[in-house]
């Protein structure tokens, strides 16, 4: 056999194994494949037949596929829809598999044919070899009803040995793994082994299967006997008026029969039932696994609401219900449109951060209104107890299931949108880390098999669409916060707030408390002093108490005189609601020495802060008053180093900082402060003391400075600059790595405002300072 080996196109065969005059058809459907057929069409319509090992495998090496393979003729090809092509071959001879050439557009195998060895055998061995082959062929058939009548009788009658096997392992109906073996037996003596050993193993495995058989039917016959003699049973007991445990059982099968679950929680349940039959009804523990079997019964396992796939109608939705929140509705509104896409798709783990009152929890309602998913809320705030979440385990007494599970039979569906409210208000004892037993809540990866100590089966959380809420992010431990998606739900502005008391807050207040439309007016420059004059907030809570309280006072008008009609104006305002109680500090009327407008967040909104500095005669003391935090200390610290180092360009005698004293007051004094977003404002306040250059009544600062006078970035922008807007500021320095965050302010906020983004305290100064 030297050197007789050739070049063939070759296609891998996944899942089947071709034999010497075997006729068979399989469809190609690979890249490769396909252009192997057509080499072999325009040559001399053979192809190489290897199997692979691995079905799995989509692009096989020589590894991948077995050492011997067949030579076959293509018969027919026949194109079918989605690019499959269907091929009709016949398989001519064996051949080793020695290599794959170098061609990239298809397999091309380097094979050598298998030349099989002059076997002499006697005419009496051969004829015993067939009739050994035919018997056991015969016993095989016997066990084996896929064969038919045709196969049987010409396996009787061919009496050449080659002829017969080759004939019976083409229509044996075994694994191409087994032919495989027959495949790669080349002697005839060999292959007749390997044949009389399989159809063996068969006879023996069908012998095992029919057996079973007999024995499943054998208990199926039981089982309908049982049921019948308990059938009579049920009939008997209802006729003495006994024990209900077993009608109770009963009606809990036929709920099981009805529900929809998999086969891992029907049987439990079973298994539960049948345990419940055996317990008197008088015992304790009776009523444990009632609560038990019937807990499980009313969980959603397979059952799910339809979800709204109308993109616009959501967005209505939406819309109708909030004023503003854009990020949050945009984001709803793309988890739509890909589970529209996908017909599935992951349900994202959001949670909404933001002060009190800015409408976190209603728009969790809202966005379930819109996607037409059940509601349901969850309070984390104060919880304490890990078994609030993962539930008791049910050796306790008066043991039940945790939130999530009960909030899902509250639902009665396993896809409601669940609000975790407060999610930055866990807290944690002797009884257990509560967030750490949300971590495979909350895990898109670990929550289709979340398991709940009472339940004690994996329940699928992953259709459930979780929002969180939380006030702030530094609360909420980091294991947590890394498998949540964060969106920021920031302060409302007064235009957002004079909308949202229009089209919402106002009609809600006046149909709680009775007033009909035409009763009661408020004009919008009266609703913009609520807001400005009487609230100071982030959000719109205490505005809505505001507009409660001129409801329930022209309520009392409304009913002592039934044909009163109110309208409330800047001018009778303050008889419904008293006097103002906050007043924005305004920018200074004159620009003065060492006093510098900064600005700050606070958990209700932003804040101008005016940082005062008084330069004394003393002995280079360093004070600083106003209840102010470590951090603030210490930029003031980093702020009047940097000034001393550069002393020189501002014409600062050397002894200055010896024969000086210098205090820093930030009003008011009685607020604690901390941050470092002042450093920037504290230098140019010192500096301007120091040099007694004027500083820019119109102008306000906000920046965390180094000691070498470089800007680092700050948080909350927005709110700062809402602030100093308020204040009547006309010029803003932010960081220069802030400029990014302005392209998420709306232009509402910055029309008539100057921002101006700054990396060095000296491009602050030149801004700041009154030219002399």
């Amino acid at each position: 056999m030297e050197n007789n080996w050739t070049t063939i196109p070759a296609v891998a065969l996944r899942g089947m194994t071709i034999l010497p005059g075997m006729i068979a058809h399989f469809d190609v459907s690979r890249e490769m494949s396909l252009k192997a057929v057509e080499a072999a069409m325009t040559g001399e319509q053979k192809v190489f037949l290897v199997t692979q090992r691995d079905v799995e495998v989509e692009n096989p090496t020589k590894e991948d596929l077995y050492g011997v393979g067949i030579i076959a003729e293509v018969k027919q090809v026949i194109k079918l829809q989605n690019n499959i092509v269907r091929i009709l071959v016949e398989g001519l001879s064996r051949a080793v598999l020695l290599d794959f050439t170098d061609r990239a557009e298809y397999l091309e195998a380097r094979i050598e044919a298998c030349e099989e060895d002059e076997e002499y055998l006697p005419d009496n061995t051969k004829q015993a070899m067939v009739e050994s082959i035919q018997e056991t062929f015969g016993r095989y058939a016997s066990v084996n009803n896929r064969l038919s009548a045709e196969i049987k009788r010409q396996v009787m009658e061919i009496q050449e040995l080659d002829k017969l096997m080759d004939y019976i392992s083409n229509n044996l109906p075994v694994r191409y793994e087994e032919k495989q073996k027959i495949l790669e037996a080349v002697g005839v003596s060999e292959r007749y082994q390997v044949l009389l050993t399989l159809l063996l193993n068969e006879i023996e495995v069908n012998a095992i299967k029919n057996e079973f058989q007999a024995k499943v039917k054998q208990r199926v016959d039981k089982h309908q006997k049982e049921y019948l003699l308990r059938e009579q049973m049920a009939v008997i007991r209802e006729e003495l008026g006994e024990d209900h445990t077993e009608s109770d059982a009963d009606s809990y099968m036929e709920s099981l029969k009805k529900l929809k679950a998999s086969k891992e929680v029907k049987d439990k349940i079973k298994k539960e039932i049948e345990r419940f039959k055996t317990i008197s009804s008088n015992s304790s523990e009776s009523a444990v696994a009632r609560g038990y079997i019937e807990t499980l019964l009313e969980l959603p396992w397979k059952k799910s609401s339809k979800d709204n796939t109308d993109l616009a109608y959501a967005g209505q939705v939406l819309n109708e219900d909030h004023y503003g929140l854009d990020k949050v509705k945009e984001r709803m509104l793309e988890f739509l449109a890909v589970r529209n896409l996908t017909s599935k798709g992951e349900s994202p783990i959001i949670c909404l951060v933001g002060p009190p009152g800015t409408g976190k929890t209603s728009i969790a309602r809202s966005v379930a209104k819109a996607l037409n998913k059940e509601y349901v809320r969850i309070c984390l705030g104060g919880v304490r107890d890990e078994a609030e979440i993962r539930g008791h385990r049910r050796t306790y007494v008066g043991a039940m299931p945790g939130r999530i599970i009960n909030g899902l039979k509250t639902a009665g569906v396993n896809n409601p949108l669940m609000l975790l409210d407060e999610i930055d208000k866990v807290s944690s004892d002797y009884k257990g880390d509560t967030s750490s037993a949300l971590l495979e809540v909350l895990d898109s990866e670990q929550n289709n098999k979340f398991r709940d100590h009472y339940v004690e089966l994996p329940v699928d959380l992953s259709e459930v669409l979780f929002i969180a809420t939380a006030n702030s992010v530094s609360d909420i431990p980091k294991p947590l916060l890394d498998r949540m998606e964060l969106i920021e739900v920031t302060s409302y502005t007064e235009n957002e707030k004079l909308h949202i008391a229009k089209e919402h807050l106002l009609a809600k207040q006046m149909e709680k408390n009775g007033i009909d439309e035409s009763k009661l007016q408020i004009s919008d420059q009266a609703l913009a002093m609520v807001i400005r004059s009487y609230t100071r907030e982030a959000g719109v809570r205490g505005l809505e108490r505001k507009l409660g309280e001129i409801c329930r006072k022209v309520a009392r008008e409304v009913y002592e005189d039934k044909n009163r009609k109110v309208r409330v104006t800047c001018q009778n305002l303050e008889r419904y609601l008293g006097k103002a109680k906050y007043s924005y500090d305004m920018k200074n009327e004159e620009d003065e020495i060492g006093i510098v407008r900064g600005l700050a967040w606070t958990s209700v909104g932003g804040v101008t802060l005016e940082i005062e500095v008084n330069i004394m005669p003393g002995t280079g003391q360093f004070q600083l008053t106003g209840q102010l935090g470590d951090v603030m200390k210490e930029s003031a610290q980093a702020g009047i180093s940097y000034i001393r180092s550069i002393s020189d360009s501002y014409h600062i005698p050397k002894e200055f900082f010896k024969e000086n004293d210098i205090h820093i007051h930030i009003p008011e004094g009685a607020v604690p402060k901390d941050g470092p977003s002042a450093g920037i404002t504290m230098a140019t306040a010192m500096l301007s003391a120091i040099t007694k250059t004027k500083v820019r009544a119109d102008v306000a600062m906000t920046g965390e400075i180094t000691l070498r006078g470089r800007v680092l970035p700050i948080g909350g922008l927005k709110e700062k600059i809402l602030a100093a807007k308020n204040a009547g500021i006309h010029t803003i320095c932010i960081p220069k790595k802030n400029e990014k965050d302005l392209e998420e302010i709306s232009s509402e906020i910055k029309k008539g405002l100057e921002i101006i983004p700054v990396e060095r305290l000296e491009q602050v100064l030149k801004i700041a300072f009154v030219e002399s």
